[in-house]
C-alpha cells in the first residue's frame, strides 16, 4: 500500500462520516492522529487500517441518529459500534465511548443500545480537545497530542494490539514538539500511583520494542522514549 494511497483513504473516510465530526465533543482519536498531525497529513505512520471515533456518553442519541442517516456506511452485523464502509478502499469506522464523569479512569463499561452499543473505556476520559484540523475543506477535531499520549500508554491489552497502542505512542513522539512532550510528564503526575507504575512500565516496555514488518520503526525513537521516562520518574520524585 502506497502512503499516498493510505491519506487518500484515511481522508475519504473521514469525509465519510462529516456529519459526525460536526457533533460537539466529538473527537477521532487513536492510531490515525499522528498520521493527520504530520504536515499535510502525510500518513507514513499506519499502525492499523480503523479510524476510531470517540462518541460522549451525553451525545449518544445524537451521533446515533447522524450514523443511521449516512449513506454508504452501515453497521457490521456481528460488532454494530464498528462501522463498514460500502465504497471498496475506505476505512472501518470504531465507534467508542467517552464519558468524562468517570472519577477512576480505570474503569470502562459498556452503554447498551440496540442500534449503536458504546464500549466506554475510562483512560479516553483523560482527552481534551485540541484545535481542530483543516484540511482540503475537513475540519476534524482531535485531542491534544499530550493527552492521546498518556490515554494509550495506560493500555492494558497485550500482545500485537498493545503494541499498537505503544507504536501510537512511538508516533506521538516522532511529530511532538519539545513542549507537548514536556506537557504529558505534566499531565503524568495528575494520575493515581498505580496508574503512574502503568504508564512507566508501557515506556519501559516502548523503548525495547523491535520494529515489527509494516509497522513504524520505534528504535529511531528510543532517546524521546528514554527522556520521557526521565521526565515521569523526576515528577515521580516531586509527587506528594
Amino acid at each position: 500500500m502506497s502512503v499516498l494511497r493510505f491519506r487518500d483513504r484515511l481522508l475519504d473516510t473521514l469525509r465519510l462520516v462529516r456529519p459526525l465530526l460536526d457533533v460537539p465533543d466529538v473527537l477521532v482519536l487513536g492510531s490515525q492522529v499522528p498520521n493527520l498531525l504530520e504536515p499535510d497529513a502525510a500518513s507514513t505512520l499506519v499502525v492499523s487500517l480503523d479510524v476510531d471515533i470517540g462518541v460522549p456518553v451525553d451525545r449518544h442519541e445524537t451521533c446515533r441518529r447522524i450514523l443511521a442517516s449516512l449513506s454508504g456506511v452501515r453497521p457490521s452485523p456481528e460488532e454494530p459500534s464498528v462501522w463498514l464502509p460500502e465504497a471498496p478502499g475506505l476505512l472501518e469506522v470504531n465507534v467508542v465511548g467517552i464519558d468524562r464523569s468517570i472519577e477512576d479512569v480505570s474503569d470502562s463499561y459498556v452503554l447498551a443500545d440496540a442500534h449503536l452499543p458504546l464500549i466506554v473505556f475510562g483512560p479516553l476520559s483523560l482527552l481534551v480537545e485540541g484545535p481542530r484540523l483543516e484540511l482540503e475543506a475537513l475540519s476534524v477535531p482531535l485531542p491534544l497530542l499530550s493527552t492521546l499520549a498518556l490515554e494509550k500508554l495506560l493500555t492494558e491489552r497485550s500482545g500485537v494490539k498493545g503494541e499498537r497502542d505503544l507504536l501510537v505512542v512511538a508516533a506521538l513522539l516522532a511529530i511532538a514538539s519539545p513542549q507537548e512532550a514536556a506537557d504529558v510528564a505534566v499531565r503524568y503526575r495528575r494520575l493515581s500511583p498505580a496508574l503512574r507504575h502503568q504508564v512507566r512500565s508501557n515506556l519501559a516496555l516502548l523503548s525495547l520494542l523491535p520494529q515489527r514488518p509494516g509497522m513504524p520503526d520505534p528504535r529511531p525513537l528510543r532517546r524521546s522514549v528514554a527522556a520521557l521516562l526521565a521526565a515521569c520518574e523526576t515528577k515521580e520524585e516531586e509527587a506528594p
